[in-house]
């Protein structure tokens, strides 16, 4: 009976030795973005600090370094990587290091409305290369501790370490690890394994000779990478807004509400534009339009003038001409006008029979006498309190501003897109494209 709980008792104590080594073995293979490092914290954390570079970057290609996603990898452009390390300590005195990487890509769909940046899932190489490059670093530090103990010790007299000293003392660091050069390259931390091994001392075996020679030949490849991401960054296809409080609109309509104002600066999507109006990516599937006067177009595509020349007015000059001016109370219903002075501007097409003299020709004629008599009233003061002009036709209409929303407008605070919100229009689908009915 003895005998027996002493087989028992012996083989519980194995279980208690074995298992727990054979759920490290487990575990450590079913979490490939971890490794344990018998160096302390404080060794790995200080050998980390020299390889921030490699923690983040572009991608050249996304094979290889993400797995499979909902769409073909080479329908993703402009890769990117950013990885983030946790280091614990062990209860053995050495670390822990577990590493996560995010890779995000934009993903060009043959419908636009579809296009945008996508999460990926990284497939381990970068995380794997990482701990790589972290486990060769520190023990090239290990064994540069170790002989500069060494040394030290021949240089006192060559005496040998005392039996008294613990034996798992960890080799001194004396200089702090190499670091990268700093450089705005972008690449992998793969290639940023094998180019930070050039700055590491070591001796020039024939396998260090063909590592640099290989080394070589990935830095011109992280040279050219470089080159050609430096090119391909940032998106072309981005308008930017001239002026803060810039409307955004849900339909190109000049009586359309706006979404929101947009501020100086904004960048926006571009994903259709015609004379008037650009069709903007506002986030995800929201879309918006915004007058292109407000915007600076992106290269290649030029920019409407925000103020009426020669050349833009040349076409509507052809199309209308004044035949009277006259100073009378507003001929309307509109509050901010409502039995005040205005000056009214009679205009009348040169042939009845144009057929494009529409809304976008009225629009480009009226602006310009809004601006020209403001101009006006400005060298002869008048007690006026707006200005009127009216298309005297079958299909004509009327449009009016208020002074103060002239003054406005010719001092930069309104946009062109902003100054025919705060104007009113009779009817509105005679100015507009869109033929809405609603009036401002």
């Amino acid at each position: 009976m003895t005998l027996r709980l002493e087989r028992v008792a012996l083989c519980a104590v194995w279980l208690c030795i074995i298992a727990p080594a054979v759920a490290v073995q487990v575990w450590a293979q079913e979490t490939p973005n971890e490794r344990a490092f018998p160096q302390s914290k404080v060794a790995v954390e200080k050998v980390l600090a020299s390889v921030q570079a490699s923690l983040s970057g572009h991608l050249p290609v996304l094979d290889g370094f993400a797995r499979p996603a909902e769409h073909p990898l080479d329908r993703y452009q402009r890769g990117y990587y950013q990885s983030t390390v946790q280091v614990s300590a062990t209860p053995s005195g050495g670390s822990l290091v577990r590493i996560t990487t995010k890779v995000t890509a934009w993903y060009a769909d043959p419908l636009a409305s579809h296009s945008g940046y996508q999460l990926l899932i990284s497939n381990g190489r970068l995380e794997a290369d990482l701990l790589d490059q972290l486990s060769e670093l520190l023990a090239k530090n290990s064994t540069a501790g170790g002989n500069r103990v060494a040394s030290a010790g021949a240089s006192a007299g060559g005496s040998k370490p005392s039996s008294e000293s613990p034996a798992t003392a960890e080799p001194a660091i004396s200089a702090p690890s190499p670091k990268f050069p700093e450089t705005d390259r972008p690449y992998s931390s793969s290639l940023g394994q094998g180019l930070a091994a050039q700055d590491l001392p070591h001796e020039r075996t024939p396998d260090a000779i063909s590592a640099e020679k290989s080394n070589s030949a990935l830095q011109t490849e992280a040279d050219n990478l470089g080159e050609v991401l430096k090119n391909t960054a940032h998106p072309k296809n981005l308008i930017a807004v001239k002026k803060s409080g810039t409307p955004v609109v849900l339909t190109p309509s000049l009586t359309a509400k706006p979404q929101f104002l947009a501020s100086l600066h904004d960048e926006f999507e571009m994903l259709d534009f015609n004379a008037d109006w650009v069709h903007v990516r506002i986030s995800g599937l929201s879309r918006g339009w915004i007058w292109r006067n407000s915007v600076e177009m992106p290269e290649g595509i030029a920019n409407t003038d925000s103020h009426a020349t020669a050349a833009s007015l040349a076409p509507a000059a052809d199309l209308f001409h004044v035949i009277r001016e006259e100073t009378s109370t507003f001929p309307g219903d509109w509050d901010p006008l409502k039995n005040k002075n205005v000056k009214i501007i009679s205009v009348q097409k040169i042939d009845e029979n144009a057929k494009d003299s529409g809304p976008k020709e009225r629009l480009e004629y009226a602006k310009f006498l809004l601006e020209k008599s403001y101009k006006e009233q400005a060298q002869k003061p008048q007690d006026l309190a707006g200005v009127v002009v009216i298309f005297d036709s079958a299909d004509g209409g009327m449009v009016a501003a208020t002074m103060a929303t002239l003054q406005q407008w010719k001092a930069g605070t309104l946009s062109d897109s902003a100054l025919w919100h705060k104007c009113f229009f009779d009817p509105p689908e005679t100015f507009d494209s869109s033929g809405s009915s609603a009036s401002q």
